[in-house]
């Protein structure tokens, strides 16, 4: 049974330079059509896919929180009327900029059902924040997260991005300092990765771009890992750390490669054993929208191989790693009989581990990941 659901608005006030996320800049653009063609799209899939209950449903972009007031409203009375929320302890996350957490826009968050907050901070460094293309202060994390306490809100993580332009180890040590002291549930921390189309590729393109070396992003990441084990924060996959029992469900069920519905422009679904993209141009998916139902512009049925790739490489991004029992179960057939080969080159280089029930990451394999979840790759 499908128990997620994203949803995606994909408007922003700022594009930041590292972002490669399907967004537009909010001024001019028909945010109310969208927000039309958004309903409609929920409802048209609900009816090919229902459900009976959602466990977890996650707002993202873009900046959600770049809507206004009436705009806000409008997207959870459509989730609202077209997501069975009926679970009692649904997960309700929106993606929010530190700038937009006024009080108005919490009240309608949180009479609208969001009980979990993503707030995009990246750094405590107002300078770099500038470099990096955000428009908001330290200040306005402070400010804004107090007014989300006094609300209620009680299940708060922020994002955070290391080994940013011209950003020291130093630098790095005051941003976490900073964070660990808003004492929240959650925290996301990734290293920067430059992709293509971005202001930062096109920078470095020219030889403009100064990064840190790699020994010093791996340096953050080790200070990121011992740091909040201090703070008594769990990690529990690659890039994210938590309370006990504030883990992000939702991103939860990508890693457990679990099915989801992606609703709006851009956005990524599995249902039924089909990965489907959604056209990201707001034109193509409102003109989809209309003329099909649904704004589909790839549908891939996923095979056994590829879903035997998929347990691995999104499973070995928990710390538990990935069940061996499980697995047999799931496809019968034994994760070593498939991928024995792999496991053992990646055991022998000190990247992986095995003990009678789980298959993990070593404290080196955190630091080379992505080499060991290419690994898994069998096409």
């Amino acid at each position: 049974m499908i128990q997620s659901a994203y949803i995606h608005i994909p408007f922003c006030h700022q594009i930041c330079h590292y972002c490669d996320f399907n967004k537009v800049f909010l001024k001019g653009q028909p945010v109310d059509d969208y927000l039309n063609y958004l309903d409609l799209e929920m409802r048209n899939t609900l009816e090919r896919f229902p459900t009976s209950e959602l466990k977890t449903i996650f707002i993202g972009g873009g900046t959600p929180t770049s809507l206004n007031e009436s705009q806000l409203t409008k997207l959870l009375e459509s989730i609202h009327s077209h997501l069975p929320t009926v679970a009692k302890n649904v997960e309700f996350t929106i993606e929010a900029n530190p700038g937009d957490l006024s009080k108005a826009k919490l009240d309608i968050l949180q009479q609208g059902g969001v009980n979990r907050l993503s707030v995009g901070v990246q750094s405590f460094n107002d300078e770099l924040l500038t470099k990096i293309g955000r428009t908001h202060k330290s200040k306005d994390v402070y400010e804004g997260l107090e007014r989300a306490r006094k609300i209620g809100f009680n299940n708060i993580s922020i994002d955070l991005i290391y080994s940013l332009p011209n950003q020291t180890i130093v630098d790095f040590k005051d941003t976490l300092h900073k964070a660990l002291s808003l004492q929240l549930e959650h925290f996301s921390a990734y290293s920067l990765i430059i992709e293509p189309k971005t202001v930062f590729y096109n920078l470095m393109r020219k030889g403009s771009l100064q990064l840190p070396t790699q020994e010093n992003e791996a340096k953050m990441y080790e200070i990121l890992m011992d740091q909040m084990e201090l703070k008594g924060y769990f990690q529990y996959e690659i890039s994210n750390f938590s309370k006990p029992e504030f883990e992000s469900r939702h991103n939860l069920t990508y890693w457990n490669n679990e099915e989801y519905y992606g609703f709006g422009a851009g956005a990524h679904g599995y249902l039924k054993g089909v990965r489907n993209v959604n056209a990201g141009p707001l034109k193509k998916y409102m003109a989809l929208v209309e003329e099909k139902g649904l704004p589909y512009v790839e549908e891939h049925i996923v095979t056994k191989n590829e879903k035997m790739e998929e347990e691995m490489f999104l499973g070995l991004r928990r710390m538990k790693g990935v069940h061996i029992k499980d697995f047999q179960a799931k496809y019968d057939q034994s994760m070593f009989d498939v991928f024995g080969r792999q496991i053992n080159e990646n055991v022998e280089r000190g990247l992986l581990q095995i003990n009678d029930e789980n298959i993990s990451l070593t404290r080196n394999g955190k630091l080379l990941g992505n080499e060991v979840f290419q690994t898994f790759l069998l096409t």
